[in-house]
């Protein structure tokens, strides 16, 4: 199970509110939980992961846990009473959804939507996503992976999380990298990951605050 934080993250690190008062200090960071949604033998996603983790790593705003769904042994039939096994499972990923501000899910198109194990991952929790922003990082041939972001748009309104409007998307993506996985023309690219990050950060602030004052639903 790949759940890795950035040097100053931890998966259970949450702001306290008093972090979020005006005057001289500066805000907590929010933690991001950075979703990897493929599970797919020889897939490209750490690629596209770990460049996204150098934009993140330029920034003091966010402190970051990675949930790699390939490590995540999650069978796709549904239970309210879930095995022992299911439950240990669980235990590696529900904490960390539950303790993130906001989540940014790296996802290819697979037959013009999202791989099963995140459709999986999403349905298996509730509250843990609601009143909380997503971003998006796609990738694939021409279409760069939106319309899998599309179909997510409408998966993650239904439980109340609210989708950032920018994303990030690499179109015919395996092209654009060198064999060390580094971007060969990153400007666009780079550019493009800071308004997906600006607009989470404000979202993240607006409504971790909006729910320090009244919980979401009351």
């Amino acid at each position: 199970m790949d759940i890795t934080s950035a040097a100053t993250a931890t998966a259970s690190t949450a702001p306290s509110t008093a972090s979020l008062s005006t005057g001289s200090h500066a805000p907590a960071p929010l933690s991001l939980a950075l979703v990897v949604a493929s599970d797919r033998e020889g897939r490209f996603a750490p690629v596209i992961t770990d460049w996204f983790r150098s934009r993140l790593a330029e920034r003091e705003d966010f402190t970051v846990t990675v949930v790699d769904l390939a490590e995540i042994d999650l069978p796709t039939s549904l239970s309210h009473n879930p095995s022992p096994a299911v439950r240990a499972e669980l235990a590696k990923v529900t904490p960390v959804l539950e303790a993130a501000d906001a989540f940014v899910v790296v996802t290819p198109e697979y037959n013009h939507s999202f791989p099963a194990a995140l459709k999986n991952l999403i349905d298996r929790h509730y509250a843990e996503w609601q009143a909380k922003p997503v971003g998006f990082v796609s990738y694939g041939g021409i279409s760069g992976g939106l319309r899998a972001v599309e179909q997510l748009r409408q998966v993650f309104a239904e439980v109340h999380a609210v989708t950032v409007r920018d994303s990030v998307s690499f179109h015919s993506a395996w092209g654009l990298f060198d064999e060390e996985g580094r971007h060969k023309d990153p400007a666009s690219a780079e550019a493009a990951a800071k308004v997906l990050l600006d607009q989470l950060g404000w979202w993240g602030r607006a409504l971790k605050d909006a729910k320090a004052v009244r919980p979401y639903g009351a």
